[in-house]
């Protein structure tokens, strides 16, 4: 079905993914102009607003404006969400994703669109057509891990603001370490992605470390234009810090296991945005089962592991 166009500074907007290259390219130099943090800041406010009267007209006009599937909610829609955020970040119901079964199948750890996907270049990984980002930049401080995942495979996953934005464990994993990098709040929607240079590592994101039975696992929140938190479920809400370093992430003593099945919840965005999974060389099939533009929904299979 169509999506509405979305307001021009929000995270997604299906206008934009085919606009013009030259208003592309004028929507991206906007963005530098902006006050990212601040509108972050603001949208986060609105969306929390608890008032009845306010959030129901927010919930419903969203889901008028981007002609969100509600059959498959939890809870009723807008009565028995107590914010606009609360809606946003919605349980489905326990039967509508089914998570691919098979040991050695790879799950899509979210809803949304396949940005890009396939085999790491060396320690490259493609961004869009021309433009590539590095291993070492995505991961920051953790430069000596980024070594493990040379010429491995790597799916991104562009949520857009109608899509559920809960984030789930795409194979069996043990979590390990945590670190937050703060950045910008550039949009992650495509005009952005193909006319803006290194976005997913100027960018604020939050790296997760895991181990499975074929070695190690990245899995990256991408943070982005108005969205408020990124949030785990060892962690709670971690919200946007503009400025300081990268921070090791407590996540021991959150009384959460750190061990998740396939299609175990993770974590969830507030707004639209982007995760990008990794395995190192020779552990998959490189994701032959999606390529760019595919959209694919939580738990399908995008990709199969294979022993070393």
């Amino acid at each position: 079905m169509r999506r509405c166009s979305q307001d021009l500074l929000s995270t997604n907007d299906q206008s934009l993914q085919n606009m013009n290259e030259p208003i592309a390219r004028l929507f991206v130099q906007l963005q530098k102009l902006l006050p990212q943090y601040l509108l972050t800041s603001l949208a986060r406010g609105l969306a929390g607003i608890r008032i009845p009267v306010i959030k129901n007209f927010f919930i419903r006009q969203f889901v008028r404006a981007y002609d969100v599937d509600i059959d498959d909610v939890r809870l009723q829609v807008p009565g028995d969400f107590a914010s606009f955020n609360e809606f946003f970040i919605r349980e489905l119901m326990p039967d509508a994703r089914q998570v691919a079964a098979a040991g050695n199948v790879i799950a899509a750890p979210v809803d949304g669109t396949v940005s890009a996907a396939g085999k790491i270049e060396h320690n490259a990984l493609l961004q869009a057509k021309g433009r590539n980002y590095t291993l070492q930049a995505l991961l920051a401080t953790d430069s000596a891990e980024a070594e493990k995942y040379v010429d491995g495979a790597y799916a991104t996953i562009y949520l857009a603001p109608y899509n559920y934005h809960r984030v789930h464990a795409p194979v069996d994993a043990m979590l390990h370490s945590m670190r937050y990098v703060p950045g910008d709040l550039f949009s992650v929607n495509d005009a952005t992605v193909r006319h803006l240079p290194d976005l997913f590592v100027r960018n604020e994101r939050l790296v997760c470390h895991f181990s499975t039975d074929n070695g190690p696992l990245l899995l990256v929140f991408v943070g982005a234009m108005n969205v408020g938190t990124i949030n785990t479920i060892w962690t709670g809400d971690i919200r946007p810090r503009k400025n300081g370093v990268v921070e090791a992430i407590n996540f021991r003593d959150s009384g959460m296991s750190p061990e998740v099945q396939k299609g175990d919840l993770l974590g969830w965005f507030n707004f639209g945005s982007t995760v990008i999974v990794v395995f190192p060389a020779d552990t998959t099939d490189n994701f032959s089962l999606v390529g760019p533009g595919a959209t694919v929904l939580m738990g399908q299979a995008i990709g199969t592991t294979g022993n070393r």
